[in-house]
């Protein structure tokens, strides 16, 4: 009697482990879904933006994430596969492609924060310079649209003000029109609007457009870092549970079920 109950015991515990890993490795590929959609998010919104940028970190940090995102999804199912089927190899492999997974959100998120302390002095280095020389010249559609968009959604005009745009190529040019500022500074768009910059013309925001786009992109870098560094720790210490878990359900006398 004593050795059948000690068999249910056994059975049972064995059912409630397996379980328990399946709960973590399902939460586990929730967290890859959410690192994926914050790269995915990340680049799709205002990603007109990047080609503003004279370093490609923000634009890596995301694509990082992506990647672990990716990985997470897949090696999260793979794992539940490997649970179900009670397959040890597989467990092996999956405890492996946790600890690279870690790493790599690791990365993407240290990345984020050494490139947000160093975002508004490369903005106020290169954006000027960006906006002056590249806009409405030739090969340089990309920076254009950019700067378009980013004067229309934020509301603003110039790097650092409208007097910005004197300095411009463009504007210096016959291309210009008479325009003192491009049309997209302009509150209401018509052909030619901005030959007139006066307020009620155009957007007149104090600190420009390199406030609003600093601000833009260290709100998007606070959430890279803080979801990639945030899910790698807890996926760490998913991994230390899913580890003894493992092991216990191997063995159910083993010491570290004690």
């Amino acid at each position: 009697m004593s050795v059948e109950y000690k068999d249910d015991q056994e059975d049972w515990l064995t059912v409630c482990l397996k379980y328990l890993l399946f709960v973590f490795n399902f939460l586990f590929w929730v967290g890859g879904a959410a690192v994926l959609g914050v790269g995915v998010w990340t680049l799709v919104e205002k990603s007109d933006y990047l080609s503003l940028l004279a370093s490609s970190t923000f634009a890596v940090s995301a694509y990082i994430l992506i990647l672990a995102g990716s990985l997470v999804v897949v090696t999260g199912f793979l794992g539940c596969c490997a649970v179900i089927r009670e397959q040890r190899s597989c467990l092996s492999t999956y405890f492996f492609c946790l600890l690279f997974i870690f790493l790599i959100e690791l990365v993407a998120g240290v990345l984020a924060y050494v490139y947000y302390q160093k975002l508004s002095e490369e903005l106020k280095q290169h954006l000027n310079q960006t906006m002056t020389e590249n806009y409405a010249q030739p090969g340089k559609e990309a920076i254009t649209l950019a700067v378009d968009r980013l004067q229309q959604d934020f509301k603003c005009c110039g790097s650092n003000n409208s007097h910005d745009w004197v300095a411009s190529v463009y504007i210096s040019s016959k291309q210009a029109e008479n325009r003192v500022v491009p049309d997209s500074c302009c509150k209401t768009i018509t052909p030619v609007c901005g030959r007139r910059d006066h307020p009620s013309n155009i957007y007149k925001v104090e600190g420009g457009c390199i406030t609003k786009l600093e601000q833009f992109l260290a709100d998007h870098l606070l959430v890279i870092g803080a979801v990639g560094i945030g899910v790698a720790c807890l996926q760490k210490v998913g991994k230390r549970v899913r580890k003894k878990a493992t092991q216990c359900h191997d063995s159910l006398k083993s010491p570290v079920c004690n």
